[in-house]
């Protein structure tokens, strides 16, 4: 397969030879002969692929370059763009998969003139597959012409794939491929993966967790849209899903995710795709569907939907959305393209439920039996991560059937809202599933639910017609009875009387004379033993886990607060190995370097096993030559950190390698570790009797509001 004219950056060469970016900038600075950047920017250079390739394998540090890797290069090195990449390698696995027996002849053809025959099957196959009208316009000869290296690449790559399924790379979204899947699939679920990956802040993504729940919560169904389809996340959920073996229409205003979806659909099975690019409010490509389903994550807070337009549009049945309202616009749009009893399932943002501009319409979703549930998501679920988003889960009236008499509420948020900047990565999405289906199904099958305290409840429409009109589950879901009364109060106050107990008798003593040689006693600095040997410096923040052996990861956050490991390790690509992460052992002392406190941790066995995180150094003494519980204590000096701390921006950083202490023999840096040792459990020991008040506090104050317990 020729690859003369790809190119690979600095990260792509570290995921080739399987190390860190770190290692590939230091080969750059330590041999004088490695690949000079053909390409690129100053800050982010490419290399040629091959001169990589040569050098690696001349270094001992390659055999050989993976196939697909080498594909992926060729669609990321593309002159007309990854996006146009992918559309040509699309079309030519599509021809693949349809048309086996007209690939071997068109592969007998010299390169030179393939692009020149390839236009004629490539229209065949795709106007049968995804109609004359799609969103994937088959590509001139002139447009293919870049593009043959790529193309048998990628049918290289199917085949490979095909032979060793196992193997096989994951799906876009990560969702478990339809059971006949074939090689074509799985070679471009890894190349648009890939290219999604790669450019995580030019797309909105539905993540897979999400996207499969809204396919369950629609249900089996015969033919599905998505108006709103971006890169197809939803429509191929509800592949597995529903075993949809009707119709997936799709549209999109992105006429490149529009044609990356088809194709990407076309791939996954056997259901007939139609997918369009346009303004699906302005513009719709289905005005004549009346689907069994809709899924939808449609574009939040737009003004410019086309309110002054759509006046009179007859899809407002519910009423006419403010201009603010883009969202109940897009509820109305999918209510009106489902036949009478499907369903429709909205990600929306939290304000949609409760804004007063919207209360008219949600009052009318209501009294005409059309808004059949609303699930508040943890935060972290979807993007935008920050907040809890809302399901809502709506059907379109039978004509002459009775509404229901009730709304389902359910809230999943508050049990399941991680903490911290990775909580996405900590979510316990399983759990948040079940939940919700869990009150679904019963709801949906009999129309009314017993309540759940602070997690499910059908709520009588009545009851939420008043002036508001609020539809936010946690304001109809009164929390859990506090602390499950006075009993368990009474456990917590024992669990803090005994802890303070533990406090006073850890209480230090009083402070002693100064040491011996105070202040100009010898000192040397953390660089210094590193240099030496004694100890080991490491920086956390990278690595991956083996699939399926998730690995906890200790975090600055944990190391501030006294937390165990919280965060959890990203899993290796399929297509290769991935980085070695830090993993923590007992004895350890961990130093977050943000935030300009003075904050240390001896790793304890509980903790060893954990991966390091970012912004958090490792220091690993040498038993011989260093007491861990001495080297923390010293680190933590008010005085030992501002000398060592700069500013970053706006920030605090602390170098690590500045930090001091002094030199003294092994036996009396033991003598100040014991002493260190007990100022970690005296404060430890604060740290809990203060987590016990506040929850005794809480507790009585929840408690006395409630009932549970008696004033």
């Amino acid at each position: 397969m020729p690859d003369s004219a790809a190119e690979v950056t600095a990260a792509g060469i570290a995921r080739l030879a399987g190390v860190g970016r770190a290692a590939v900038s230091n080969w750059r600075r330590r041999h004088a002969d490695f690949p000079k950047p053909v390409g690129g920017t100053e800050t982010s250079p490419s290399f040629a692929l091959a001169d990589v390739e040569e050098w690696l394998r001349t270094q001992g540090k390659l055999a050989e370059v993976p196939l697909r890797e080498r594909v992926w290069q060729l669609v990321a090195g593309h002159p007309a763009g990854a996006v146009t990449a992918l559309v040509h390698a699309g079309c030519a696995l599509l021809l693949v998969r349809d048309r086996r027996a007209a690939w071997p002849a068109l592969a007998a053809v010299p390169d030179e003139r393939l692009a020149e025959v390839l236009p004629v099957p490539l229209e065949e196959a795709l106007t049968e597959r995804l109609g004359a009208e799609r969103a994937v316009r088959t590509p001139s000869a002139a447009e293919l012409t870049p593009s043959v290296p790529l193309l048998r690449g990628v049918v290289e790559l199917a085949a490979a794939a095909a032979a060793a399924p196992a193997a096989a790379p994951p799906t876009a979204t990560g969702a478990t491929p339809a059971p006949d899947t074939t090689g074509a699939h799985d070679a471009y679920a890894f190349l648009l993966g890939r290219h999604l990956d790669a450019n995580p802040r030019q797309y909105t993504l539905t993540p897979p967790g999400p996207a499969a729940l809204m396919a369950a919560l629609a249900g089996p169904a015969a033919g599905v849209l998505d108006p709103a389809c971006g890169t197809g996340a939803l429509l191929a959920a509800a592949l597995p899903a529903g075993g949809v073996r009707g119709a997936l229409h799709g549209q999109d205003a992105d006429p490149d995710l529009a044609a990356l979806t088809a194709l990407r659909l076309a791939l996954s099975g056997d259901a007939d795709v139609r997918v369009h690019a346009g303004d699906t409010l302005r513009a719709d490509a289905f005005p004549a569907l009346l689907a069994d389903a809709v899924l939808c994550h449609p574009p939040f807070n737009e003004r410019n939907w086309g309110h002054d337009e759509l006046a009179y549009d007859p899809r407002w049945e519910y009423g006419f959305p403010a201009r603010t309202e883009s969202e109940l616009a897009w509820v109305q749009h999918s209510l009106a393209r489902l036949r009478p009893g499907g369903t429709a399932v909205l990600l929306m943002p939290p304000a949609a439920a409760s804004r007063r501009s919207g209360r008219r319409i949600r009052a009318d979703l209501l009294r005409r039996g059309a808004l059949r549930a609303v699930v508040a998501l943890p935060a972290g679920a979807a993007p935008p991560y920050g907040i809890p988003l809302h399901l809502w889960v709506l059907r379109r009236p039978v004509p002459g059937e009775r509404p229901p008499a009730e709304l389902l509420l359910v809230d999943t948020a508050s049990d399941h809202t991680p903490t911290g900047a990775a909580g996405r990565d900590r979510l316990d999405w399983p759990a948040v599933e079940a939940a919700v289906l869990d009150a679904w199904r019963p709801f949906d099958r009999d129309g009314v639910l017993a309540e759940t305290p602070g997690e499910s409840r059908g709520v009588p429409v009545v009851e939420l017609l008043d002036d508001d009109v609020d539809l936010t589950p946690a304001r109809h879901l009164p929390p859990p009875a506090a602390a499950e009364g006075a009993a368990q109060l009474a456990g917590v106050r024992e669990r803090l009387t005994e802890t303070l107990r533990r406090t006073r008798e850890l209480t230090p003593p009083p402070a002693a004379s100064p040491a011996p040689g105070g202040p100009g006693r010898p000192a040397t600095t953390v660089g210094e033993l590193a240099r030496a040997g004694a100890l080991t410096l490491r920086a956390g923040g990278s690595g991956t886990a083996a699939p399926g052996a998730p690995v906890a990861v200790l975090t600055d956050a944990d190391v501030l607060a006294g937390h165990a490991p919280s965060g959890v390790l990203p899993e290796a690509p399929a297509e290769g190995p991935g980085e070695e992460p830090v993993l923590l052992a007992a004895g350890d002392v961990v130093v977050p370097v943000l935030g300009g406190g003075s904050v240390t941790r001896v790793v304890d066995p509980a903790t060893a096993g954990a991966a390091l995180g970012r912004n958090v150094h490792l220091l690993r003494p040498d038993p011989a030559a260093l007491d861990p519980w001495f080297l923390a204590g010293f680190l933590r000096a008010t005085a030992n950190n501002r000398q060592a701390s700069s500013y970053a921006s706006t920030a605090t950083r602390l170098d690590v390698r500045r930090l001091q202490l002094p030199r003294l023999p092994l036996a009396e840096q033991q003598r100040y570790g014991e002493r260190f040792r007990a100022l970690a459990e005296f404060e430890e020991a604060l740290r809990e009797a203060g987590r016990l008040g506040e929850q005794l506090v809480q507790g009585m104050y929840d408690g006395l509001a409630d009932g549970t317990v008696a004033p």
